[in-house]
């Protein structure tokens, strides 16, 4: 088989294809070193892009899924409290741009109804507001990380 991109052959490629049209991804960026490929699929979905390091065989994604939702299963039983879920697909941001105050901080006294976050989202920023009235124990998200739907983002006790 012919290497056309320093260790990815056609062979390699022709799976990546495989995956974004079985998994319905709009993109998938491949990296190896200050190099990169992407592929791009044929539905336009308003989801994060996948990134692959050239070195890692695809098939190793799943245990690492699997790792994600063990974790996620072993932290809500030791959250005790209102868990704050992401009601979308987006990045999550504390504060209203990098040069002011964040929203809310732990120990922080929340109502119903203030805005908590910003998730952005197809670069729409969307105000998040509590839905519970209490104090905020844990923020389980760093600024800026790309976060999914339902993903568990801070703790109100």
């Amino acid at each position: 088989m012919e290497k056309i991109y320093g260790q990815i052959d056609l062979e390699t490629i022709e799976k990546l294809a495989d995956i974004i049209n079985r998994k319905e991804l709009s993109e998938l960026t491949i990296s190896n070193g200050d190099k990169s490929i992407t592929l791009k699929g044929k539905k336009c979905m308003p989801a994060m892009p996948v990134s692959v390091v050239a070195a890692a065989p695809a098939q190793n994604q799943a245990p690492v899924e699997s790792t994600l939702a063990e974790s996620e299963a072993s932290m809500a039983e030791e959250v005790s409290g209102k868990i704050v879920r992401s009601p979308i697909v987006g990045t999550f941001y504390s504060a209203p741009s990098p040069d002011k105050p964040p929203f809310v901080k732990t120990g922080d006294e929340v109502k119903k109804g203030d805005v908590i976050m910003i998730i952005e989202s197809m670069k729409l920023m969307n105000e998040i507001q509590s839905e519970y009235d209490g104090t905020v124990e844990q923020i389980l998200v760093s600024d800026g990380q790309a976060v999914e739907f339902d993903q568990p983002i801070m703790v109100i006790k």
